[in-house]
């Protein structure tokens, strides 16, 4: 019986008892995380639809959709792959790029947007309380009551302005450090002169101290800080989003069979094999096997290419109909993919040492208030001999002249600028993106996903006659080639039914075939079924011995896009048609929009360098693109806007987001940028005079710290009036 009560007590050991549980849980397979791109998704229904396709599937554990960041996040077994999660979307209807979570920075939470918030909430509490108490002493208190009044008001401000005024007395330690002047060093100094004279006036009874001017200056200050910050993106490095990219594994074929290796591992010379339907993990050349291959992400193309033995082929292509067998010439950083995201992140360097008009008004303006408040407490302090009326003077001056409404000139426009072209449909990812467009002279489109909906669709399905038509879909929904897609769907939405095509078999590299009533029916390239290839978009029905039908295919305007070039026109601007498409393609295109200058069959390295040498001639350019081809370009433009469909590294690329499809909103967002840095103009003008007319008051010692304070709060909420003008 005892051996029994003992053999069944709990182990007093917290480890033993653990040692099964562990042994259990070591001997389970471990979820891994997949992450996926998903450039198609635009709304809540979307969502839902990628998460029940992704839920459905045996292995997965959860899915969870991100709408900003157009990814899903997929807790998965090791049986499951990221290309079966790919496939299952595909058949869902939504476009799936495999992405590697090694490469992507964390998103971490929006601190320091909360921290500013926080700090502003603080400065407000300790502003309003101060004042509350501030009225007893205005009101007349004297002797013992002013002077409680006076400590109470020092206990609320002095731990409030300490941990309010943080962010100002970090940057301003960190100008001093580097020798040089910034905005945040007099608001320092100023907050720190308010805070010491308001101290010793309360030590020695004094009747005037200016504790609400302290925590009043700190609470208007981080209003526009937090301002700022709204208006600029917490977005992640393009140069990172392109590497996510790129594919983070590759099957390798050896003597010993073929495996799934890391890129990171393969070596020029190594051979791979690549899915139909897979993303082409390395550049280099086949050797084996026929397909067709998606450029239009490298190169904008919008037909697919051949690719046999000997095709060159590059790392971010799509293989879309056939197996194919690739030597590999470069992997990893050695890579065409790799070099674009090196061009951008350089690019994005060199475009953030833009001075805009907030930092060249504080060159100026950090050096003169200094001077100015020290020249006066040294000239009160000769002319009195009274150290206090000195500091008294030189508090006021630093008040006075503290860069509040400075602060609020841009930030205060820039809020009010980017609150109305949003509910027009475009997104202001950085804070200066609206004084940079102002500034374009020249408008760079691409073609392909931009000034079109990139995605071709068939033209004049009316004049196939009924019979060939329901070949066509039966024959189109045996292809998972983009254009048999989009027949398909043209067909299907007649109200057709597909014709009873047997043996039906997919020839990677040329099309679609079967056997109809006996004879033999094939779609796909023209070579193939014996047509000349003709200038634009088609493909090829043939029936038996019949004359091949040729199916064109056109790829329809993005809404506003005529629209948009003409007013763009209007206003002035050089437009330029720049694509990776064929001449003939990009040129018939140009004529029918209405765009003089054309640059076709474009390289993403050549795009971008177009782009520079524009800017080395002088002009402004406002880069409006869409893919991986155009990523670099944006980075490297003066300021760019892509649309909201467009890849995700394009858009973060982008200083502007538009959030719907229409591109009427960029003329719009032209004229704002305008009206924007007038008001931005104006608002120095409006701080200059301000300070032009109440300095001399300061420097005369007609006011006090106090009234210095009210006079700059009237200063920073006259701006902030004009910037709502915008509205």
């Amino acid at each position: 019986m005892t051996a029994t009560f003992e053999h069944s007590r709990p182990s007093a050991c917290p480890a033993c008892s653990a040692a099964p549980a562990a042994e259990e849980l070591a001997g389970k397979p471990v979820d891994a995380t997949l992450m996926l791109s998903l450039p198609g998704i635009h709304c809540a229904g979307c969502i839902s639809g990628v998460e029940r396709a992704l839920t459905a599937l045996p292995g997965v554990r959860d899915a969870r959709v991100n709408l900003t960041l157009r990814r899903a996040a997929v807790e998965a077994g090791p049986e499951v792959t990221a290309e079966a999660l790919c496939e299952v979307l595909e058949r869902a209807g939504y476009e799936a790029h495999e992405l590697d979570p090694g490469v992507l920075a964390t998103t971490a939470a929006d601190r320091q947007g909360r921290d500013l918030l926080m700090r502003l909430a603080v400065a407000f509490f300790a502003m309003m309380n101060v004042m509350l108490l501030s009225v007893a002493v205005w009101s007349g208190a004297e002797g013992v009551t002013r002077d409680m009044m006076h400590w109470i008001s020092a206990l609320i401000a002095i731990p409030a302005v300490v941990f309010a005024g943080r962010p100002f007395y970090v940057s301003a330690w960190s100008a001093l450090r580097a020798r040089r002047l910034n905005m945040d060093v007099p608001i320092t100094l100023a907050i720190a002169l308010a805070m010491g004279t308001s101290l010793y006036e309360t030590i020695l009874s004094g009747h005037h101290a200016y504790f609400d001017a302290a925590v009043m200056l700190c609470f208007f200050l981080l209003g526009g800080r937090y301002l700022d910050h709204r208006t600029r993106a917490s977005a992640r490095s393009a140069a990172q989003e392109l590497a996510a990219l790129e594919v983070p594994r590759a099957l390798r074929v050896s003597a010993a069979g073929e495996e799934t290796v890391s890129v990171a591992e393969l070596r020029a010379g190594d051979i791979v094999r690549v899915k139909p339907g897979g993303r082409i993990p390395v550049d280099g050349r086949v050797i084996a096997g026929q397909s067709e291959i998606d450029r239009s992400l490298m190169t904008g193309e919008s037909l697919p290419a051949f690719a046999g033995e000997n095709s060159m082929v590059s790392a971010g292509e799509v293989n879309l109909t056939g197996p194919l067998t690739v030597e590999v010439m470069a992997a990893g950083q050695d890579t065409a993919l790799h070099r674009i995201a090196d061009l951008v992140a350089v690019a994005e360097a060199g475009r953030n040492n833009y001075t805009s008009l907030a930092d060249q008004a504080a060159k100026l303006y950090a050096p003169g208030v200094h001077i100015l408040s020290f020249v006066s407490a040294v000239g009160w302090y000769l002319y009195t001999q009274d150290l206090r009326v000195a500091l008294n003077i030189a508090a006021a001056v630093l008040i006075i002249t503290c860069p509040c409404a400075l602060g609020l000139a841009v930030p205060a426009v820039t809020t009010a600028a980017s609150g109305r072209l949003f509910r027009k449909g475009l997104l202001i990812k950085d804070g200066t993106a609206l004084e940079r467009l102002a500034e374009a002279d020249t408008v760079v489109f691409d073609k392909t996903g931009t000034l079109t909906n990139g995605a071709p669709t068939p033209r004049e399905l009316d004049r196939l006659p009924e019979e060939a038509a329901r070949v066509a879909l039966a024959l189109a929904r045996g292809s998972s080639h983009p254009l048999a897609e989009s027949l398909a769907r043209g067909l299907a939405a007649r109200g057709l039914r597909p014709a009873h095509v047997e043996g039906l078999r997919e020839v990677p590299g040329f099309g679609v075939e079967g056997t109809w009533r006996g004879a033999r029916v094939q779609l796909g390239r023209a070579a193939w079924v014996g047509a000349e290839a003709p200038a634009e978009t088609a493909t090829f029905l043939r029936i038996g011995d019949g004359a091949p039908r040729a199916i064109a295919f056109s790829d329809t305007l993005r809404e506003g896009a005529e629209d948009v070039v003409q007013a763009l026109k209007a206003q002035g601007k050089r437009v330029i048609l720049l694509s990776g498409d064929t001449q003939a393609a990009v040129t018939r295109f140009a004529a029918r929009i209405g765009i003089d200058e054309v640059i076709a069959e474009a390289l993403p390295q050549e795009k971008a360098a177009l782009v520079a040498d524009l800017s080395a001639e002088g002009a402004r350019v406002l880069m409006v693109g869409d893919g991986l081809n155009d990523t670099a370009a944006l980075a490297a433009a003066h300021v760019s806007i892509s649309p909201a469909s467009a890849l995700d590294a394009a858009r973060t690329a982008s200083d502007m987001v538009l959030t719907g499809r229409s591109l009427a909103p960029i003329a719009d967002a032209m004229r704002t940028s305008v009206s924007a840095r007038a008001r931005i103009r104006e608002n120095f003008t409006i701080a200059t005079v301000y300070n032009v007319l109440a300095v001399p008051l300061a420097v005369a010692g007609l006011c006090s710290p106090l009234i210095a304070a009210l006079a700059m709060s009237m200063s920073s909420i006259t701006v902030s009036l004009n910037a709502l003008r915008l509205k």
